[in-house]
């Protein structure tokens, strides 16, 4: 959430960022909430000059009966109790007013970083680097989707059966898979420093408010109507959250997390959208990394966690590039966000499988994280990563470590974890 000190200070130059992000009504809704600031302003004023007359009056009273004049003992009870009355009035007013002040206020995305290319669509992200993998492929290479059913380890028909489209079951060799994948992630997380949390999966309002996606995105969460509960759409939600209403020491930072979830997401709107086999599920496993900074190394932070997830790819021998997201395409939430994107072999086309973000002081403002330094309490910047979401990983993995006869070869770094070099056709596992 933007301070309402920094609208008052640098209105203009706030509206131009807005812009870059394509909020149209970004000079409307900043006037509005500067109006309702200066509202808000004399309110106050007149509310601690009302409660400062009444201090007065009420302290009054107790003299003039002591020295015996009713009178004024009377007159100043009676206009003590009209400025209670008083008192009360301004104090809707204030809160009335601060309701619509907020309301506005959390419609306001995060102001883009001076880096930010402009642009509308993906199309006019900057591709800042690209890093190549030679892929020895079959002629009749086939997408990840027939691989799996011939393989037999995804089996998607059948988790629409049991739930409905987007809901896949994972069988066998898939679902060993998914296990390395994960054990693989966490690990090479741990052995990055980041301490390894395990979350709840289901949040309320107020984590949702912390990090952004209340009150204008419920409908891309499921939601669990009798408890209040939202299922997370990724672990960085529950995990930042940790942090909510908390004064860390200066001496702390950075704080260094990471966590294995299901993620939940409806995907409301994307339907037609490039939705075959692992391309965009509902239900997907990932893990996240998440690092509250000092605010004066959130930038480098970026950039090492951009290495970090890149290392990951490397290290499953994934082709990928990093795209630097533009006005138009990167959150609400975001200052700044990189996407690692894979080359899918059997698809020809690439899948973003990752995004690294800083959202600067953003969501320590909703979330009033802050930590204690010598000139007082300051906001924190909070960072966040896929590192790495699975579907898509496996989708490029599979295609394109697949084989003339059916089979998938598996990185190397998986071998331990999985158990095997590759992924064996049925018939072969049966002999």
């Amino acid at each position: 959430m933007l301070s309402i000190n920094l609208l008052r200070e640098q209105k203009d130059w706030v509206i131009e960022r807005l812009e870059i992000k394509h909020v149209r009504e970004a000079r409307i809704w900043v006037e509005e909430i500067l109006s309702l600031d200066l509202k808000r302003r004399q309110v106050l004023t007149s509310l601690e000059e009302s409660r400062a007359e009444s201090n007065r009056l009420a302290k009054s009273i107790g003299q003039f009966m002591a020295q015996g004049d009713t009178q004024s003992a009377e007159s100043a009870k009676t206009g003590a109790n009209q400025l209670r009355d008083d008192v009360k009035n301004l104090e809707e007013q204030l809160k009335a007013i601060e309701l619509e002040q907020q309301a506005i206020l959390v419609k306001l995305p995060n102001l883009p970083h001076s880096s930010v290319p402009v642009g509308k669509t993906p199309e006019e992200n900057s591709i800042t680097y690209q890093h190549q993998v030679i892929l020895s492929l079959p002629a009749d290479a086939k997408p990840h989707w027939e691989l799996a059913k011939s393989l037999d380890i995804i089996d998607f028909e059948l988790g629409n059966k049991i739930t409905g489209a987007g809901f896949p079951v994972y069988k066998g060799q898939g679902a060993r898979l998914q296990r390395a994948l994960i054990n693989f992630f966490l690990e090479e997380a741990n052995r990055a420093g980041y301490l390894e949390i395990q979350p709840p999966i289901m949040i309320n309002a107020e984590s949702g408010f912390g990090t952004g996606q209340l009150p204008d995105k419920e409908g891309q969460m499921y939601f669990v109507n009798e408890d209040n509960l939202y299922l997370i759409p990724t672990a960085e939600v529950p995990i930042t959250n940790l942090y909510r209403d908390v004064i860390v020491s200066e001496k702390e930072l950075p704080i260094k997390n990471c966590g294995y979830t299901p993620c939940f997401r409806r995907e409301a709107g994307s339907y037609g959208k490039d939705v075959r086999g692992l391309n965009r599920l509902h239900q997907f496993d990932k893990v996240e990394i998440v690092q509250i900074t000092h605010p004066d190394e959130s930038y480098k932070t970026l950039e090492e966690m951009s290495e970090y997830v890149q290392s990951l790819l490397k290290k499953l021998e994934l082709p990928y590039r990093v795209a630097l997201l533009c006005g138009g395409d990167i959150s609400f939430n975001s200052a700044k966000t990189y996407d690692m994107e894979v080359w899918s072999g059997g698809q020809q086309k690439w899948l973003e499988v990752s995004s690294v973000s800083n959202f600067e002081s953003f969501q320590a403002n909703r979330l009033k994280l802050r930590y204690k330094s010598a000139q007082g309490n300051v906001l924190c910047h909070t960072l966040n990563g896929s590192a790495l979401a699975l579907p898509r990983i496996v989708a490029a993995m599979l295609e394109n470590g697949q084989t003339a006869d059916g089979e998938v070869m598996l990185p190397p770094v998986l071998h331990s974890y999985f158990g095997a070099d590759r992924l064996t056709q049925v018939s072969e596992r049966k002999n």
